[in-house]
């Protein structure tokens, strides 16, 4: 496992390599936030892949950072509908989920890290919606969120194991 611990970026976060692989997935991001997953909330797309693989790929810092200004992408793009401290509050969660795939995957393996990011980010988040529009809306809007959960990160584990497997990280 320590191996796969090698590819971390060194700890300064104002190195050059560190900024521009995070401009980069960003924009990759920006991308993604266009790539809408129907549902009530019109929050949800393919945001988030970039955030999970630079979590895996890079580090937190990378990770954190790449997810929660994609999700600000996302939300802005259809104008915050939730509010912006509520889609502030939603990105942070997303950074937290983020750190938690990282941790999971290497500690217990792909697919306990998938499971985990999924939940995390299709069921808890859910919640999020309860101070808006009650348990209904949390409900309402699950399985989406799940279902776009769950693309996001296959798309960065897929990625990640191809890159991986190249040895381009």
């Amino acid at each position: 496992m320590e191996q796969e611990h090698a590819g971390d970026l060194k700890p300064n976060i104002l190195s050059v390599k560190r900024v521009a692989y995070i401009a980069i997935f960003i924009a990759l991001s920006a991308v993604g936030a266009m790539i809408k997953i129907p549902s009530p909330a019109g929050t949800i797309g393919l945001d988030a892949a970039p955030g999970y693989f630079c979590a895996l790929a890079f580090g937190y810092v990378e990770g954190v950072s790449v997810i929660f200004i994609g999700h600000l992408l996302t939300s802005g793009i259809v104008g915050f509908p939730l509010g912006l401290p509520l889609h502030i509050f939603i990105a942070v969660q997303m950074g937290l989920w983020a750190v938690a795939f990282r941790w999971v995957t290497h500690k217990f393996g792909m697919i306990p890290g998938t499971v985990i990011a999924v939940l995390l980010n299709g069921v808890v988040s859910a919640f999020t919606l309860v101070f808006v529009g009650g348990m209904g809306a949390a409900l309402g809007v699950m399985p989406f969120l799940v279902a776009g959960s769950l693309i996001n990160v296959v798309v960065a584990v897929v990625a990640y194991k191809g890159v991986h497997a190249g040895r381009l990280i």
